[in-house]
């Protein structure tokens, strides 16, 4: 893929953030990954949607070198870094500060499988990793929160659970492209929703039962899955 093709696609899948209503001003960014030249594409950091243009997206490495670009990438690439260096099937990465998800991320809690709206898309709870601590608040921190994110899933597939609160913060997301992590932060928007006002109708609500569970997700994301078109003989 070009840089211009790559610059394009993430443009897209920034700007498609502000039509879904998960980001104002400047808030969030989105980037994808081009594993075979080694770089990534990602929104300028403090650019408001309203002004930016597919030009404007940076090309970096990933040892955060500017390969492309007039313009700072995010303040947060290195968190996105870390994350194609660690999570090797992902394409692309998806950060806001979308108002439910973040309200749990502030609440320092993970959002429990309550129903099967969320189990299509994400088995067992969306984890909210640990704080940070002052070390690394105070050391590079936008690394450090990647760090966060994968100790997070050292015992969890990525694939599995596309969608992570870090603590205090706010939510990130991936896939196996820009768009699909895009996609992924709108799911977990509208299932945060639903999650604070379950806990809202009753404080003592109940997880989903793990045979429902495991039932919703598997039927989508199996070996045997059998939801939609393309599993058809």
């Amino acid at each position: 893929m070009s840089y211009t093709e790559l610059k394009r696609e993430v443009f897209e899948a920034n700007m498609e953030l502000q039509r879904r209503g998960l980001v104002i001003y400047t808030f969030g960014n989105v980037s994808q990954i081009d594993r075979d030249k080694g770089v990534i594409a990602i929104k300028p950091s403090g650019v408001s949607y309203d002004q930016m243009k597919a030009e404007d997206m940076v090309i970096v490495d990933l040892q955060n070198n500017i390969v492309e670009g007039s313009m700072r990438p995010s303040s947060d690439t290195k968190t996105h870094i870390h994350l194609y260096r660690h999570f090797n099937e992902i394409g692309g990465v998806t950060h806001t500060h979308s108002t439910y998800a973040t309200a749990w991320a502030q609440a320092k809690q993970s959002i429990p499988c309550f129903g099967t709206t969320h189990a299509d898309y994400v088995h067992g709870d969306i984890t909210c990793t640990r704080e940070l601590t002052d070390a690394q608040v105070n050391g590079d921190y936008e690394l450090e929160t990647g760090i966060q994110i994968t100790d997070a899933y050292k015992d969890r597939d990525p694939k599995a659970a596309p969608m992570v609160i870090v603590a205090g913060h706010a939510p990130f997301t991936w896939g196996k492209d820009a768009a699909q992590s895009v996609y992924h932060a709108a799911l977990l928007e509208e299932i945060a929703r639903m999650a604070y006002l379950t806990r809202t109708l009753d404080q003592n609500a109940a997880a989903l039962k793990k045979s429902v569970m495991d039932k919703h997700y598997l039927r989508k994301h199996g070996k045997d899955a059998y939801y939609g078109q393309s599993n058809r003989g």
